[in-house]
């Protein structure tokens, strides 16, 4: 069974009913607190969203605190399919539960996701029936194969190009990949930048989000 995911919440900005949920995965050692407060600043795109950000089912193998998706001890292709897999099942249950407790539609939502929460955002956007309506997959990388389906989502990658901890070279596979199977996605590599989320990226993340609710 599937560990029962919870983490901090925020949103909608404006009254009225909520119409998105943005669901927002922290990277490996981390926890949800990690990624909330861009709950407010994407909510200009999306202002009756809510942005929620569970915190990852494991405790972290490296450190005496934070949270992982799946453990990196073994960085072997099998165990990192294995690893995402197992957290993909925890994601998918946590999404439809948020679903269900907002009210809102099956595809009402988009997944993000920051180092190892991105690989986990990319597995389990790309994997689940009814998909999101955006992947955003910052600083991350592709674990698997990608799914032939007729209705995969649309995809932002964002890296920085001197990334030491995810190699730029990760964004720039998962996006070959990714065209490689008709998915939609636009890439943006960010000159100088290390392992982090500069605001040129959160920028074109909000017109992303923003666009991709606005055509459905």
């Amino acid at each position: 069974m599937p560990a029962i995911l919870d983490g901090p919440r925020w949103g909608p900005r404006d009254p009225g009913p909520v119409r998105q949920l943005v669901v927002l995965c922290h990277g490996l050692g981390a926890d949800g607190q990690d990624l909330i407060d861009l709950g407010p600043h994407w909510a200009a795109a999306l202002p009756h969203a809510v942005f929620v950000a569970p915190d990852a089912p494991e405790e972290c193998d490296l450190g005496p605190y934070g949270r992982q998706w799946f453990s990196v001890g073994d960085r072997s292709p099998s165990r990192r399919l294995a690893g995402v897999s197992s957290a993909a099942a925890a994601l998918d249950a946590f999404i439809d539960s948020e679903l269900d407790r907002l009210s809102l539609p099956a595809a009402a939502y988009a997944l993000m996701g920051f180092s190892q929460g991105a690989m986990t955002a990319l597995y389990t956007g790309l994997h689940r029936t009814i998909p999101p309506r955006a992947i955003l997959a910052f600083s991350g990388a592709l674990i698997g194969d990608v799914p032939s389906r007729a209705d995969s989502p649309p995809v932002l990658l964002v890296h920085g190009e001197d990334d030491g901890v995810v190699p730029v070279a990760s964004s720039r596979a998962a996006q070959s990949a990714l065209t490689a199977a008709a998915v939609t996605v636009e890439a943006l590599y960010r000159p100088g930048l290390e392992h982090g989320i500069d605001d040129v990226g959160l920028s074109s993340a909000s017109l992303f989000l923003q666009r991709v609710f606005a055509t459905g």
